[in-house]
């Protein structure tokens, strides 16, 4: 239980880093970060393998580069889930923003990771 909390704090703190780094994502303090953490969530266990299973034949004609707009896709979900505490202005900013959290989320989780590992 204390792990998932510590993976659930982590993402909060992600989302909270990406809205400090892209104009076009807003978090409304870090209550709203973990709101937006466990849609985020959510939307990525749940939805996201349905989508990608409908979407497998033009990932194989993209060469796997739709995974990254399907990611796009997944977290302007996350927003219109979340309502007014995680907001997208656009989906070119759910596009970068995807990269992005993708990014500081592991190396959030890798930098936090390292205290919890014993």
């Amino acid at each position: 239980m204390a792990r998932l909390l510590a993976t659930w704090l982590m993402s909060a703190l992600s989302v909270m880093i990406l809205a400090w780094l892209l104009p076009g994502i807003h978090v409304s303090g870090f209550g709203g970060a973990l709101v937006a953490a466990l849609v985020i969530g959510f939307v990525n266990g749940l939805v996201r393998p349905f989508l990608q299973l409908i979407t497998l034949p033009i990932t194989i004609l993209t060469l796997g580069l739709f995974w990254l707009i399907l990611n796009g896709i997944c977290l302007a979900l996350a927003d219109v889930l979340a309502g007014d505490a995680f907001n997208i202005d656009n989906f070119g900013w759910a596009f970068v923003g995807a990269i992005v959290l993708s990014l500081v989320s592991g190396l959030v989780h890798q930098v936090f990771a390292r205290g919890t590992r014993a």
